[in-house]
């Protein structure tokens, strides 16, 4: 655990977290391509929906100058546990310390991302959110 924000957790730590806390927030900071073409988690098993605000810009990879007035923009409830996801948890730290920065805490990082990091074969099988059987949709 970094002080810089809340601390990191497994996927199954954040869907238990959605599941149990009614202000608990999932964010997903990937890009607008990547839930359009690889998925998105799906918590309508739980009655709740995920907050979608990109940390970088697609295609150029720039980072979204206005993230935190997006993530503002939510209408988060006050002092809401939020949880960051992108693909492999390297841009949900990032986005995790800037919510913090900004007051918006506590932040956590979603250990692996979405899709992992890549196996023997550079595929992304090896962990992640949708990997380690939580329920997400495609398309």
């Amino acid at each position: 655990m970094t002080s810089s924000y809340a601390g990191d957790v497994t996927p199954q730590e954040a869907y238990a977290a959605l599941g149990g806390d009614g202000d608990a927030v999932l964010v997903d900071v990937r890009t607008r391509a990547e839930w359009s073409y690889v998925g998105l988690p799906d918590l309508s098993p739980l009655g709740r929906t995920v907050v979608c605000v990109e940390w970088q810009r697609f295609p150029d990879g720039a980072v979204n100058e206005r993230f935190v007035d997006e993530l503002r923009s939510a209408d988060l409830p006050e002092g809401a546990p939020l949880y960051f996801l992108c693909r492999s948890g390297v841009r949900s730290v990032a986005a995790a310390r800037a919510a913090t920065a900004a007051g918006l805490a506590p932040a956590y990082n979603i250990l692996h991302g979405f899709e992992g990091p890549h196996d023997e074969h550079g595929h992304r099988t090896v962990a992640g959110w949708k990997n380690e059987g939580l329920p997400w949709r495609q398309g």
